[in-house]
């Protein structure tokens, strides 16, 4: 690390000195790493350990499934960009129902970033899940309402205009690699759907289970916080939720459990709108996205089979719910 960017995480956490710990996650397509330090000797009481994101922009394009495109690259830098812009202007609305790690510092110096992040495992959320049970699935999807509620009509300006990594305007290679001619035509218009909605919120953008770290509060309760936001934007809530259910489940239980965990997140939907937004008329915001979810898990469909049409996620369950969407836009 460099003398900047040392300088400020010592600034940032008011330390004598930080020591390297441990490389938590190379970051995809080697653009840099997240690594644990040590805080030694800081005035902030309690501070122990803290988060450091250093992005680094490879010299050599290295994508593990062969998209090494200038297309590809430029959507990575865009991502941590939004990502700054995330810690920067949004994240401190997220309160404690819908838990985020603090951000305490960001420098930049020519193509290197860095983000000084709070240890969420030394804030009471030490652990992740491989696995989950029904009450772990029900939490995040609380989570998610929360977030959507709280971002809900505002504009995402610096963030991506529309959220998640596989929306359609920044995967035109992956649908052209498309085989499913019915899917690859009825892409726009699932994805028009979605944008056009009248109700609109921020969403996470990606998600997935290895995004969210649990742990139990002083009643010994389980909680919840989510990490990672690279693609934060603007759309409907409904793409966060197929994703995630998607992240979670096989396909068996995506169908048996579908109307049961909607309720889960709409019941906890509803009751934020009253308290974040209540001029917000949460019974037709409620119709519109409930009306979207097959939309949404279609739409990542599409991506997920031209992006890598042998993936494990390619199932029955979310053929048939292609078929129904693409039968409902032709009707």
């Amino acid at each position: 690390m460099n003398l900047q960017f040392k300088n400020t995480i010592l600034n940032a956490t008011k330390a004598k000195d930080i020591k390297r710990l441990q490389v938590i996650q190379n970051l995809w397509s080697g653009y840099g790493e997240i690594v644990r330090y040590q805080v030694i000797s800081s005035e902030i009481e309690g501070l122990h350990t803290i988060i450091v994101k250093h992005v680094r922009l490879p010299q050599q394009k290295n994508h593990p499934r062969g998209w090494n495109t200038d297309l590809s690259h430029n959507r990575k830098v865009h991502s941590y960009e939004v990502e700054t812009e995330w810690y920067k202007t949004y994240n401190q609305l997220c309160d404690n129902s819908c838990r985020t790690p603090h951000c305490m510092a960001m420098d930049q110096e020519g193509e290197e970033v860095l983000m000084v992040l709070e240890d969420l495992d030394d804030s009471g959320f030490p652990e992740r899940r491989s696995s989950v049970s029904m009450e772990d699935i029900e939490l995040c999807l609380q989570w998610l309402a929360v977030f959507h509620a709280t971002y809900l009509g505002k504009k995402p300006e610096g963030l991506w205009a529309s959220g998640t990594y596989w929306h359609l305007q920044t995967r035109p290679e992956e649908l052209e690699e498309l085989d499913d001619k019915a899917l690859k035509n009825a892409a726009q218009a699932i994805d028009d759907k979605l944008r056009n909605a009248k109700y609109q919120s921020f969403v996470h953008g990606d998600a997935k289970l290895a995004n969210f770290c649990f742990g139990k509060n002083s009643q010994g309760k389980t909680q919840v916080a989510a990490l990672d936001f690279q693609y934060v934007g603007g759309g409907c809530g409904m793409k966060d939720v197929a994703y995630f259910i998607g992240s979670c489940l096989y396909e068996e239980d995506c169908e048996r459990y579908e109307d049961h965990l909607l309720d889960v997140y709409f019941t906890t939907l509803r009751q934020a709108i009253k308290i974040k937004q209540p001029a917000v008329d949460a019974a037709a915001m409620e119709q519109e996205w409930r009306g979207l979810y097959h939309y949404a898990w279609a739409d990542f469909h599409r991506f997920l089979k031209g992006w890598s049409p042998g993936h494990w996620k390619i199932n029955s369950y979310s053929e048939r719910i292609c078929q129904e969407v693409i039968k409902e836009i032709q009707n």
